[in-house]
């Protein structure tokens, strides 16, 4: 039995999210988000993706290179409990692991083949920029699809809150929008998964956080709506 394996990664994530604040906990939380997957040599060839074109989705397995740590701990506190409640590593989608892998399922966009270069575009992903990628497989629905499954401790998709901008974030975002493209989707389909740590959901602070989405840097507030709904504001969207 093998003691201890390396791997090389065969590509590179190119992701609208330029940091790790801000990213779903999930892939398909947000499915304005778009990257691409760069293949790195000797695996840069079109001959590696060559059918792959023909499925919807694929799987990316990857490293959380942001998240590497000499020592590992058999429980975690994962977000979907609020950081309250500690379940077995094995149980969890934690990024704090024995070994720091994930894996995601994301949409095909397209795949572009210049020189040297093979460019994968995808979207709804849930990446930083820069993820090491280990592996690239289709999804197969009548395989990867099981209809009867269930989740104990996530049995349902998170809350989602209303997003509403201020005169001046949208004024902001009107002048991001003309210079650099359409990215309110994006900031709104982020913002109502609440974003902060998971020990301030359901709570509002009167602070103000910033998140890097692309080339913008937006800020938003947390208050409280009509009968006590929490909602989102943004304030300001600065490139």
């Amino acid at each position: 039995m093998l003691k201890t394996l390396s791997l090389a990664p065969i590509g590179v994530v190119h992701s609208c999210y330029k940091e790790k604040f801000g990213i779903p906990r999930q892939p398909g939380l947000a499915p304005a988000s778009t990257g691409a997957i760069r293949l790195l040599p000797p695996y840069n060839l079109p001959d590696a993706v060559r059918g792959l074109e023909g499925n919807t989705h694929i799987w990316i397995q990857f490293v959380f290179h942001q998240c590497l740590r000499d020592e590992w701990k058999p429980t975690v506190r994962p977000p979907r409990l609020g950081g309250n409640e500690r379940l077995g590593v094995f149980a969890t989608r934690a990024t704090f692991r024995p070994n720091p892998l994930g894996l995601s399922v994301v949409r095909l966009e397209g795949i572009a083949c210049t020189g040297k270069e093979v460019l994968i575009h995808i979207s709804g992903l849930d990446l930083v920029e820069g993820t090491p990628v280990l592996d690239i497989k289709p999804y197969i629905p009548y395989v990867d699809k099981v209809d009867d499954a269930r989740s104990a401790f996530a049995p349902d998709a998170p809350v989602s809150h209303p997003v509403f901008w201020t005169p001046e974030g949208k004024a902001a975002l009107n002048a991001y929008e003309q210079q650099h493209g359409a990215i309110e989707s994006l900031i709104e389909q982020v913002l109502q998964q609440d974003p902060r740590p998971a020990y301030r959901h359901g709570k509002t602070d009167g602070k103000t956080y910033g998140i890097r989405l692309m080339q913008a840097d937006v800020r938003f507030q947390i208050r409280e709506g009509d009968k006590g709904v929490l909602t989102v504001w943004v304030v300001n969207v600065a490139f």
